[in-house]
C-alpha cells in the first residue's frame, strides 16, 4: 500500500520532475496493458484446455463457458444472446448448440410464458466436469484477490468496468465492420 500512496503522490505532483512522472505513468500503464493481455491470453489459455479435456472444439468449449458462467449469474442466456458472446451467426450457433446438445453437454428450454423463447442450460452431467476443472483455478484467483481491501477491489472493478465499456464502445462503433472506421 505504500507503493501505492508513493505513486500516487508522485503522479500528483508531490515531488520528482514533471517529465519523470510522464514517464513513470507511461511505463506503469504499459506493465499493465501487458498484463491484461496476459492474464487474456492465460484465460484463452484455459477455455482451450477445457476443450481438449472435455474433447470438443475450442469454439463449442467457449460457448459451453458462456452457459454455465451465466447460469451461475442467475441469467441464463437465449441462444441469440449466445450468439453475441461468441461472435457467431445464428447459424453458425445453431450447428454448435446442435454439437453440444448431442454430446450431452446442453438442454434446450422454455422457461418463458412465451414459449418460443428458449433458454440454454447445461446439463447435470457437465457441471460436476466444469467444476472440476474450473475449481482450482477459482480458489487461486479467490487467494490472489484476498490480498486485498474492499475498497482495492471495488476500485478495481470500476477500472475493469471502463476498461470493458471502452472495449465495448469500439467494437460496436470503429470496429463494426471487423476493422477501425475509415
Amino acid at each position: 500500500m505504500a507503493d501505492a500512496d508513493a505513486a500516487a503522490d508522485q503522479n500528483s505532483g508531490g515531488g520528482g520532475d514533471d517529465e519523470e512522472n510522464r514517464v513513470d505513468h507511461a511505463t506503469r500503464v504499459d506493465h499493465l496493458m501487458d498484463g491484461l493481455r496476459a492474464f487474456g491470453a492465460n484465460y484463452t489459455e484455459f477455455t482451450r484446455r477445457f476443450a481438449t479435456w472435455l474433447g470438443l472444439h475450442s469454439t463449442d468449449a467457449a460457448a459451453l463457458v458462456e452457459i454455465l458462467y451465466a447460469e451461475d449469474q442467475g441469467t441464463p442466456l437465449s441462444p441469440a444472446r449466445l450468439s453475441e458472446r461468441v461472435s457467431l451467426s445464428s447459424g453458425a450457433t445453431a450447428i454448435l448448440l446442435k454439437r453440444l446438445e448431442q454430446a450431452g453437454h446442453i438442454v434446450r428450454t422454455r422457461e418463458s410464458t412465451d414459449r418460443r423463447v428458449v433458454t440454454l442450460r447445461s446439463s447435470p452431467d457437465i457441471r460436476p466436469r466444469a467444476e472440476a476443472f474450473f475449481g482450482p483455478y477459482a480458489e487461486r484467483m479467490a487467494e490472489a484477490m484476498s490480498a486485498y481491501s474492499p475498497q482495492e477491489i471495488q476500485r478495481f472493478e470500476d477500472f475493469i468496468g471502463r476498461l470493458r465499456s471502452t472495449m465495448d464502445a469500439l467494437l460496436a462503433d470503429e470496429y463494426r465492420d471487423g476493422g477501425p472506421a475509415a
